[in-house]
């Protein structure tokens, strides 16, 4: 055996045995005739000592080894003297004492620090993938990612769900983003779709009478990246038969309920998860996706100011538009620098400016960027709706309504940030329900599915998807999580009549319906059952329980945001025999 025990494992029972253990030097500390090497694996470290009194070929080896090289050390472990034992570590009551040692790899100097962050840009990490993955930070951030899918997967079979793979070529078929297309060189001219999820699948399935069907799914979308999405993703999907809203609600709640204590102790999620309107989250918090671990709601304030003269106020109010505001704590002595930050991040959100009111915390005059545009009372108004005390500051957008909760949002999100208000280990899930079924696309002069193109309507709202679509409700639902959107989900059409008048809404036309959905639309005509699904999206989830920033940090091998993997060198040309297998000519 290349080791007897891994470099985590031994312990103080462990004391006088003889033992082999196989790793990387991880620490290297030369005092002349003894060597002390920390050897690292995935499972921890152990410090061995290279005693030239000893054997002095072994501390000729030791004395030769670097950082990373790799070794097979067999040797006796000895307990620590009191005044040496490290507590940081499990196995830092002993060390070994080595007797034999072979180098089974050299090393070259590594261009990440392996034994401690290095702060090095993401671009060399992602291109030494292989080494940044050594690291603890990577290692607990994989480790924690498998116990969160395995805890899935352990809860989802109790709950009598079968896991059931779905195809990654399939039919290309219009579901939001662009498709990652595979041109077929069997049937020239035409092309597989990796899956951006498998919705039709797992509704199909459900038409097969698997009434409780998962899969961690392996999904592609080809859209713009940023620190959330990446190009390929992993999705727990989820969907069941003879089921309406209420039931896929109380088994993903009870999931990650009880997921919390099992993968991540040391949070704590806020139960029951809170439940709201998409109407009413967008009117209190600027967004469908909130963070609740802090207040900062929204303030309306167009009632407050109908009647001011100021004209910035009277133009927004006059045109349809809206006034809100946010009180933010603590931030009244902020520096005009500071203030101009704030409202650098407005203007990047849409908004033509941004109007403050700071209360001093040691008393005196308010401070204001519109104060002579209003009348006193005015001001005072806005002060007592936003309930704004010593030591606050109101920040006041007035535009149209999207742009309001939009720059509002950021600026809630920005001032929490700088503040610390969000306690990382407070984990706040909430439901928004009630979404819109559909949303009119100005450019295109249509109606486009809000969440997609078989998500049931409210059973009280469907006559009025001929008479006022943008009224009709859906019966959809997302979970967010601490600021993101974590799952996304929703009852199923599962009527051809039903499916076929939403695609007329659509603007989809019976032959393209037939073209691309005829399938579903066939099977449905074939006893299709009541169901509804959800799919939590994993890397997202786990980013979130690692306290990172980006999913990067939680993919053993992503690409960057243009897309690209660096380690490997893709996407990268092929050669011109393949193209022509698949009877494809670049221009």
């Amino acid at each position: 055996m290349y080791r007897t025990h891994t470099c985590g494992q031994l312990r103080a029972e462990n004391d006088k045995s003889v033992v082999t253990l196989a790793g990387w030097v991880h620490r290297r500390r030369d005092h002349g005739p003894l060597i002390f090497i920390d050897l690292r694996d995935r499972y921890g470290l152990t410090q061995v000592v290279f005693d030239a009194a000893n054997d002095a070929a072994v501390h000729a080896v030791a004395s030769e080894a670097r950082s990373e090289y790799v070794l097979r050390v067999t040797g006796t472990v000895r307990l620590r003297p009191s005044d040496a034992i490290n507590a940081d570590i499990a196995t830092g009551a002993i060390e070994m004492v080595a007797t034999s040692v072979e180098v089974l790899n050299t090393a070259k100097q590594s261009p990440l620090l392996i034994n401690r962050d290095g702060n090095e840009e993401e671009p060399l990490r992602l291109k030494y993938r292989y080494l940044d993955l050594r690291r603890e930070r990577m290692q607990r951030n994989l480790i924690m990612r498998h116990r969160f899918v395995k805890f899935i997967r352990d809860f989802l079979d109790a709950e009598q769900f079968i896991e059931i793979e779905t195809p990654i070529l399939t039919k290309s078929t219009p579901e939001g983003a662009r498709d990652y297309l595979v041109a077929s060189r069997v049937h020239a001219g035409e092309f597989f779709a990796l899956p951006q999820s498998p919705q039709q699948m797992k509704q199909l399935l459900m038409v097969a009478g698997y009434d409780r069907y998962f899969q961690i799914a392996r999904c592609f979308r080809d859209e713009d990246l940023r620190a959330d999405r990446q190009p390929e993703f992993t999705q727990l999907d989820m969907e069941m038969s003879f089921v309406d809203m209420e039931d896929i609600i109380d088994v993903v709640e009870r999931l990650f309920t009880a997921m919390v204590p099992a993968v991540v102790p040391h949070k704590r999620a806020l139960t029951p998860f809170m439940r709201m309107s998409y109407d009413h989250a967008v009117e209190r918090y600027g967004s469908d996706k909130p963070d609740l671990r802090y207040g900062l709601e929204l303030v309306n304030l167009s009632d407050v100011l109908a009647g001011t003269q100021f004209q910035v106020i009277q133009n927004a109010l006059s045109t349809g538009g809206t006034v809100k505001a946010i009180c933010v704590p603590g931030i009244a002595g902020y520096s005009r620098k500071q203030i101009d930050e704030l409202t650098d991040i407005a203007k990047q959100n849409g908004a033509k400016g941004l109007l403050w009111v700071a209360i001093p915390a040691e008393g005196g005059e308010v401070r204001s960027s519109f104060a002579k545009n209003v009348e006193p009372s005015e001001m005072q108004a806005i002060l007592s709706a936003t309930q704004a005390a010593a030591g606050d500051m109101v920040l006041i957008v007035a535009d149209s309504y999207k742009v309001v909760t939009a720059v509002l949002d950021k600026l809630r999100r920005e001032c929490a940030n700088r503040l610390n208000l969000a306690d990382p280990n407070v984990l706040a899930f909430a439901w928004i329900i009630d979404f819109p079924l559909v949303e009119w696309n100005e450019g295109e002069n249509r109606w486009d599915a809000a969440h997609h193109p078989f998500t049931a309507p409210l059973d009280s709202d469907v006559g009025l998807m001929d008479t006022d679509p943008a009224a009709v409700r859906a019966k959809a639902y997302d979970l967010v999580l601490n600021g993101y959107e974590v799952a996304s989900g929703s009852v199923r059409i599962h009527q051809r009549a039903v499916q076929q008048k939403l695609f007329d809404l659509l603007g989809i036309s019976r032959e393209t319906s037939e073209l691309q959905f005829g399938h579903m639309l066939e099977a449905f005509e074939f006893g299709a059952p009541p169901h509804a699904g959800i799919a939590p999206g994993i890397d997202r989830i786990a980013m979130i329980l690692a306290d990172e920033q980006t999913i990067r940090e939680v993919v053993a091998f992503p690409k960057t945001q243009q897309a690209q993997d660096l380690m490997m060198g893709a996407p990268s040309p092929v050669d011109e025999r393949q193209l022509r297998d698949l009877h494809i000519k670049l221009r």
